[in-house]
């Protein structure tokens, strides 16, 4: 299995700091969220059923009316390069490195591309792969460029996949609203957005039939009766995702001008996380582990992600992690 963030039990017993004692930024997951409201006991105690509100409730959110729950965006990665014959897909690189891996491994041809040679080069393959807001590098494309490949993909067949994990608090810049178009895949996760990762609830928006034939795939009952639940509500919390949205471009903004603040300008970010590409991201990286900060190391390039604080008291933290470095290094 593919290395992921988050991994803080690990990072614990490396560097004999307890659980409890560390500011995980190794995510790009909210730190923070809303107060939870009661799952009914029916969610417990029977299987989950389709009818219970929380399609209906995702297709009002997304603005799309063809969608398919699954258990996290992860679960279509894996099952979507299923349901084409091996073929040939490019992948717009750096990115969330569990799609090329998945695409690899039931036999189709896999090539990196970055965004300037995917438009030359389209015509040579079968699926695009786009992650976008991008994961780690924050680049991003415009809708219509998207859009304008997905057409001349959908001519032979092929499909525009488009991972939009953190596209929640710019949804101006999504393709939701174009689904479902002949060719496009469009994966939206639930838990980043609303700091609830544990849930493990992700949607897939397509055509009908390709939702179909996905489903099939998964099986029956994917996403539990309680995140079902509990997602339907959230996602019918109007105002509580405005207010998310809004804390978390600013903490975004905040974290972008912190960085600069001492010397480590960012080379790409969303509101959940900022890159930095540097030549000492691995000793940035150990030095901020033996102070207890866990960010999310990427050797190729030579680069750290780091994720927001949940509170004042972990902002102070890494800046004073940052005051103690920039006096260290040459």
């Amino acid at each position: 299995m593919l290395e992921h963030g988050g991994r803080l039990r690990a990072a614990a017993q490396r560097y004999g700091i307890a659980e409890a004692d560390w500011l995980d930024l190794s995510t790009g997951i909210a730190p923070y969220g809303w107060a939870l409201p009661p799952i009914p006991a029916s969610a417990w105690a029977r299987l989950p059923e389709r009818d219970d509100g929380l399609e209906d409730a995702a297709r009002q959110f997304y603005g799309c009316q063809s969608l398919l729950p699954v258990a996290g965006s992860q679960a279509a990665i894996q099952a979507l390069p299923r349901l084409r014959a091996p073929g040939r897909v490019g992948v717009i690189s750096p990115c969330y490195a569990e799609h090329a891996h998945a695409w690899r491994r039931e036999g189709h041809e896999l090539e990196e591309l970055d965004a300037e040679t995917a438009e030359r080069e389209l015509a040579r393959f079968d699926v695009l792969l786009v992650v976008n807001p991008n994961n780690p590098t924050g680049q991003r494309l415009a809708p219509q460029t998207l859009l304008d490949w997905r057409a001349r993909l959908a001519q032979r067949g092929g499909w525009l996949l488009v991972d939009e994990a953190f596209m929640d608090c710019t949804p101006e810049q999504s393709l939701a609203t174009h689904c479902p178009l002949p060719g496009l895949v469009v994966l939206r996760s639930f838990g980043k957005f609303f700091g609830l990762a544990g849930i493990r609830l992700g949607f897939v928006l397509a055509e009908t039939a390709l939702l179909v034939a996905l489903e099939e795939l998964l099986g029956p009952w994917t996403v539990s009766g309680p995140a079902r639940a509990l997602a339907k509500a959230l996602l019918q919390d109007v105002e509580g995702q405005q207010r998310q949205r809004q804390a978390l471009l600013l903490d975004g903004q905040r974290l972008e001008a912190l960085l600069r603040e001492y010397g480590l300008t960012p080379g790409g970010g969303t509101a959940l996380f900022q890159r930095l590409v540097r030549d000492d991201a691995a000793p940035l990286h150990e030095f901020l582990a033996a102070h207890g900060i866990l960010t999310r190391l990427f050797t190729a390039p030579s680069s750290l992600r780091f994720g927001l604080p949940p509170n004042e008291a972990g902002w102070e933290r890494l800046r004073l992690a940052l005051i103690d470095y920039s006096k260290e290094r040459p």
